[in-house]
């Protein structure tokens, strides 16, 4: 049920980084103002984002995956591609992801111009949307 949870969620999460990352290169390149819809925005994608961190915390730990690493060892993991993608590729690059989604989001008020702002959340939102398109087990996320 959490993989499932975790799986659907991530839709939400990455038609969520779409739009702020869009949002963020429209405004750069517009050079409009940075309103409260543009903060709203960025706001909601760091949410969703940690959100399902949280969700991917717990289907981490309840996954055949993690027990399988438990039986087995962290050697064998590293040995099998299957098993180091989903234990070990995969949440590194999302915990990194989210953290630079929150450093973006967090840089971006400290900023006083409005380009200053709308560069900062397209420049760390983008990258962290690369990694997590990087990172998504795409054969397994269209099975569920």
């Amino acid at each position: 049920m959490t993989k499932m949870i975790h799986s659907y969620w991530a839709y939400i999460v990455l038609l969520i980084l779409i739009i702020a990352v869009v949002n963020a290169v429209i405004g750069l390149s517009t050079k409009k103002e940075f309103k409260a819809k543009d903060l709203r925005i960025s706001l909601f994608s760091l949410i969703t984002a940690h959100i399902q961190l949280i969700i991917g915390v717990f289907a981490y730990f309840n996954s055949t995956y993690f027990t399988s690493m438990q039986a087995h060892g962290m050697g064998e993991v590293m040995k099998n591609s299957i098993l180091r993608k989903h234990l070990v590729e995969h949440p590194i690059m999302i915990l990194i992801a989210i953290a630079l989604i929150t450093i973006g989001f967090s840089k971006h008020k400290k900023k006083d111009t409005d380009h200053a702002k709308f560069k900062t959340i397209a420049v760390y939102y983008s990258i962290a949307l690369v990694l997590i398109l990087a990172v998504i087990p795409w054969h397994s996320w269209f099975s569920n």
